[in-house]
C-alpha cells in the first residue's frame, strides 16, 4: 500500500520517515519531494509497504502525529 504523507517539517529527513514508519514493519520504499530548484523538502513524502495490515495500522498510529512542531497528515495514496 502506497501512503501519502503530509504536512512534513521542512527539517524532517527520508532517514526519519523511514524510520517512523518502519516501527510497524516493512517499507519498501520511501521518497521525501524535494523542490527541484532549492533541493529543500516540499513538506510530503510517499511511503511503500507492501503488507496491507501494517501500512493501515501505521496510517491509523500516525496520522496526527506530531512530528518536529507539526502534525503530520498520513493517507492512502491515490494511484
Amino acid at each position: 500500500m502506497k501512503l501519502l504523507v503530509r504536512n512534513l517539517a521542512r527539517v524532517t529527513t527520508e532517514q526519519e520517515i523511514r524510520k517512523l514508519f518502519s516501527q510497524f514493519g516493512d517499507v519498501r520504499e520511501c521518497t521525501l519531494v524535494l523542490d527541484q530548484a532549492s533541493g529543500q523538502s516540499k513538506g510530503f513524502a510517499f511511503v511503500e509497504m507492501p503488507d496491507e495490515e501494517e501500512a493501515n495500522e501505521a496510517l491509523s498510529k500516525l496520522n496526527l502525529k506530531e512530528i518536529a512542531k507539526n502534525k503530520i497528515r498520513v493517507k492512502e495514496a491515490n494511484n
